[in-house]
């Protein structure tokens, strides 16, 4: 198991366990954080499950993909740690992760 830390948009801070190869979309969703909408499934097609990463895990993050770079530029709450938590898939490196629920568009 992984250890994820989630900071809700009002800022309360809530630890959670989820399975490596599980996205952080995914152990969000299913630990009942319902302000990430998450419309897409997963799918990298929409940008409701962004979130905003701690820098410190900066290195252990996959690359950003031409898809979700797009996406994210639809954000009016983009900035330089904005990811899709769909997009992360938490594996070796990643445990202890911290994202914030980035505002809502």
């Amino acid at each position: 198991m992984t250890k994820l830390i989630v900071v809700d948009r009002q800022g309360a801070e809530s630890e959670v366990q989820a399975s490596e190869g599980m996205s952080v979309m995914e152990a969000i969703r299913d630990n009942g954080f319902d302000e990430l909408l998450a419309l897409c499934g997963g799918c990298c097609s929409c940008a409701t499950c962004h979130v905003y990463v701690d820098p410190a895990f900066a290195s252990a993050l996959p690359a950003m993909g031409e898809d979700e770079n797009d996406l994210l530029d639809s954000s009016d709450h983009r900035n330089e740690t904005s990811r899709l938590s769909c997009q992360l898939i938490l594996g070796a490196g990643m445990d202890g992760l911290k994202v914030t629920i980035a505002p809502e568009d």
